[in-house]
């Protein structure tokens, strides 16, 4: 009996003594917060591609709020933003890499679906930024953007300035298959313009493709096709804008043909100021690519955070390109 009494306090001491091991709940939780706020993390932001101004204002925009956040960002993107599989074998090779996090700015909107749900089994968080996805909310953190859209509606308004009482015959220039973004200015414009019925859309249904010269290319075949009948072109982004902007001057139209474009250059922003551009519709890149990074740091981090961001949408003419906030966004700082 006095050998069972001492087995009986042997386990109750043993018993006391895993007790004491175990930290309260509270407190094991506040270290695991207070860890997670000071890891240095590593994300991934993948662009549609590497090439264009707006891009590299888009990583200096991630690297700034990186330094904030204490993040270390690595940016890559696509060679050419046409390569769909290119840029799904990028974001793979991030997360199997075991980054913290990716920013996405999808080439497809459908295409990127499959590899956005990959990392969400593999609690890898994803914000898409610039352009949509067609996925479930659930499947990312955030979408961080222009309102594309408006900004189609906004460039319809432009034209129909430009154009005066007179109207005339316009072509909407759309840009790739799949690009969620510019296919939201595509739609918004022809909304918009759709409002003005002297004014007469001959052409929107050619595509220029992601880079400058396939613009020229694209650009020249319709201007020969609609020889003398064109009064107006909108172009949905950089490159075709810059390729129908080289067209236009080619032939000695620059100013006659009013061209509204989306998205600065050096040459977007010279043919603005000598009139060969007629506005230029801006986004906000290195606020976006800053609030993508910040969105994610504060999501992994345990903050609420909004699950749609909107980056703002302007319009600069002549008469206000050297106004603060249009002078920043017609030539934005860049990585």
């Amino acid at each position: 009996m006095l050998v069972s009494l001492r087995c009986s306090l042997l386990v109750v001491v043993l018993a006391c003594g895993m007790i004491g091991c175990q930290p309260p709940k509270e407190s094991s939780e506040a270290t695991k917060t207070n860890t997670s706020a000071d890891q240095e993390l590593h994300f991934a932001v993948i662009p549609k591609g590497e090439t264009h101004i707006f891009w590299q204002s888009v990583r200096l925009g991630a690297e700034r709020a990186g330094e904030e956040v204490g993040a270390r960002i690595t940016f890559k993107g696509a060679a050419k933003e046409s390569d769909r599989s290119e840029q799904i074998n990028v974001f793979q090779g991030f997360l199997n890499a075991k980054v913290d996090g990716i920013c996405l700015a999808p080439l497809d909107s459908d295409a990127l679906v499959r590899p956005v749900e990959e990392a969400g089994r593999a609690g890898v968080p994803v914000v898409i930024f610039d352009s949509g996805l067609n996925a479930d909310q659930e499947d990312y953190v955030a979408f961080v953007a222009t309102d594309n859209f408006r900004g189609g509606k906004m460039a319809a308004e432009a034209m129909a300035d430009s154009l005066g009482e007179e109207g005339g015959k316009v072509i909407c220039l759309r840009y790739n298959k799949g690009s969620e973004s510019t296919e939201q200015r595509e739609e918004g414009f022809l909304e918009g313009i759709a409002d003005y019925p002297n004014i007469d859309v001959i052409s929107s249904d050619q595509y220029a493709g992601t880079t400058t010269e396939s613009s020229i290319d694209k650009s020249q075949a319709l201007l020969n096709r609609f020889d003398g009948e064109v009064n107006g072109v909108f172009t949905v982004c950089e490159p075709n804008a810059e390729g129908m902007l080289r067209a236009i001057q080619d032939r000695g139209l620059g100013g006659e043909i009013k061209l509204i474009a989306f998205d600065s250059s050096d040459s977007l922003r010279a043919g603005l100021a000598s009139g060969h551009v007629s506005a230029i519709v801006l986004q906000d890149p290195v606020q976006m690519g800053y609030l993508s990074v910040k969105t994610l740091a504060a999501s992994i981090r345990g903050e609420s955070v909004e699950t749609y961001v909107d980056t703002g949408v302007y319009v600069a003419t002549r008469d206000n390109l050297n106004e603060e906030t249009i002078a920043r966004l017609l030539d934005p700082p860049r990585s």
